[in-house]
C-alpha cells in the first residue's frame, strides 16, 4: 500500500514538475532517477569520481559542497580548481540533500577543509517547503559532521538574489537575509571561517550586481572571479599556495 501511494504521488507530481521552470544547472534526468530510485541525496552523482580520486591517493585540501552555484564555478572557471580543490556541487540541491552527501562526498575523501554554500534552493522550495529553522538545523548538522572528523569548516552566505526565475512567487530577499544573519553568527560561535562573498556580489539592495550573474542568481565568469578575490587569501593562509586564475 505504501509503495502504491508513493507511485501515485509521484505520478501526480509529474505535471507540476513539467510545468515548473527548471533551475539552471539541474539535470532533470538525474533528478527523476534519484526520485524513483530513492537516491534523494543523489549520492550516486559523484560515485565514480570519488572512487577514482581515492584510488589516485591524491591529497585533498578542500571540498566545495553546494548546489548549482558551486557546480557552475567549476564549469565557468575550471582553472580555479587546482590540485587539492574538489568540486562537489549538484544543481538544484537543498541542504537536506547535501547533508546526506556529507559522508560520501566529503568525509570519505579525507579533506583538510570543506566549503559549504547552500540555501538558495531551500528558499525556492525545490524539495518542498522549508522554514529557516529547517535550513539552519541542516547547516548545524553538516558542521557537526565536519567537526567530528576534524575537517576545517568554511561557511559562505547564500548569494544575493532579487528573485528566483524558477520560483517567482518566492520573496527571496528577506529570507536570504534572515538565514545569512544566522549563518554568520553561527560561523563565529563554532569557530568556522566566514567567507563573505556578499560584499562583492550585493548591489546594495539584496540583488546581484549588474554584469556578474547570468540570471540574477547564478554568477557568470565575472561573478566567480569576484568571489575568488574573497576566497583566495583565505586558502593561501590555510594551505600556503594559490590556484590558477
Amino acid at each position: 500500500m505504501i509503495e502504491r501511494r508513493r507511485l501515485l504521488q509521484s505520478a501526480l507530481a509529474l505535471p507540476l514538475l513539467a510545468a515548473k521552470r527548471a533551475p539552471p544547472g539541474v539535470d532533470w534526468t538525474q533528478w527523476f532517477r534519484s526520485w524513483f530510485g530513492r537516491d534523494f541525496g543523489m549520492i550516486d552523482y559523484y560515485r565514480d569520481d570519488n572512487a577514482a580520486l581515492l584510488a589516485s591517493h591524491e591529497p585533498v585540501d578542500i571540498v566545495f559542497l553546494g548546489d548549482s552555484i558551486t557546480e557552475g564555478w567549476h564549469d565557468k572557471r575550471p582553472g580555479f580548481f587546482t590540485r587539492g580543490r574538489i568540486n562537489r556541487g549538484i544543481g538544484g540541491q537543498t541542504t537536506p540533500q547535501m547533508l546526506l552527501r556529507m559522508y560520501s562526498d566529503v568525509v570519505e575523501l579525507r579533506p583538510k577543509a570543506v566549503h559549504i554554500m547552500a540555501g538558495t534552493n531551500d528558499i525556492a522550495g525545490n524539495t518542498g517547503p522549508m522554514t529557516a529553522q529547517m535550513t539552519e538545523d541542516n547547516f548545524a548538522a553538516m558542521a557537526d559532521i565536519a567537526t567530528r572528523h576534524r575537517i576545517k569548516l568554511l561557511l559562505a552566505p547564500i548569494p544575493p538574489a532579487a528573485s528566483f526565475p524558477w520560483a517567482p512567487q518566492v520573496q527571496a530577499r528577506p529570507r536570504i537575509v534572515e538565514i545569512n544573519r544566522w549563518l554568520e553568527r553561527f560561523a563565529r560561535q563554532i569557530g568556522a571561517t566566514w567567507v563573505d562573498y556578499w560584499r562583492v556580489l550585493d548591489d546594495g539592495t539584496g540583488a546581484m550586481k549588474p554584469g556578474i550573474a547570468i540570471d540574477g542568481v547564478h554568477p557568470n565568469e565575472a561573478g566567480y572571479d569576484a568571489m575568488a578575490t574573497v576566497l583566495e587569501p583565505i586558502l593561501r593562509r590555510m594551505f600556503g599556495r594559490s590556484g590558477a586564475a
